[in-house]
């Protein structure tokens, strides 16, 4: 059976710093608008009234956590089904790769896929998205992104290996089902984590800043 990479993220660990979104961005050398790694804070509460004066409101049920996302490299990617040039395949590592030669920048994979992984460069006229650092790994060594993390809160490996050590989360809110597309990650929840497609949350910081 062919190997699967896949990534962990600890969203528990994470503060949002967004060192994985610069590091990543810095080695792609990526244009602004373009982040093929993108932080969510996502949060929400309510405010009650105070029960001992009810002319002063309190915050209720309040909460906040860090989601770090890429390209899932999906081990059922939709983008790979929809687009006409046949540019994006899915290797035997299981990353999921556009061949820019063969683009044709008609867009179909980015309103396709369900994280918003694969992004449109104008200037050059073809999608873009996370290769998973294939030039890393042909050197045995880390994705940037990982390798970035201060709080070790990014790992990569084999999705397998990854399941055994840290469990089978592979979506909480805001991010979709995973039944979409079987995405190639594994979660560890925040404590205040909401179930995907039930959170009552909104997403709090702009990720797609830079």
């Amino acid at each position: 059976m062919a190997k699967q990479l896949g990534f962990y993220f600890d969203s528990s660990a994470c503060n949002g710093c967004k060192a994985c979104v610069v590091a990543c961005k810095s080695k792609n050398q990526l244009p602004v608008g373009i982040n093929w790694r993108r932080v969510y804070e996502y949060g929400g509460g309510s405010w009650v009234a105070d029960p001992q004066n009810p002319g002063f409101i309190q915050p209720n049920n309040i909460f906040a956590y860090a989601m770090s996302i890429s390209c899932m490299h999906c081990q059922q990617p939709i983008c790979v089904e929809v687009c006409p040039a046949g540019a994006i395949t899915k290797r035997d590592n299981g990353v999921v790769l556009i061949d820019k030669d063969k683009c044709v920048g008609c867009r179909y994979c980015e309103w396709a896929c369900p994280y918003s992984a694969p992004q449109f460069n104008e200037a050059a006229g073809v999608m873009t998205k996370c290769d998973f650092c294939q030039d890393q790994l042909a050197k045995d060594e880390s994705p940037y992104c990982t390798s970035a993390c201060v709080m070790r809160a990014l790992e990569f490996g084999d999705l397998e290996e990854l399941r055994a050590k840290h469990g089978a989360v592979n979506a909480v809110a805001p991010l979709p089902t995973a039944d979409l597309t079987d995405p190639s990650i594994v979660i560890k929840p925040h404590r205040h984590a909401q179930a995907s497609g039930h959170g009552t949350g909104r997403i709090v910081t702009d990720a797609e800043e830079g």
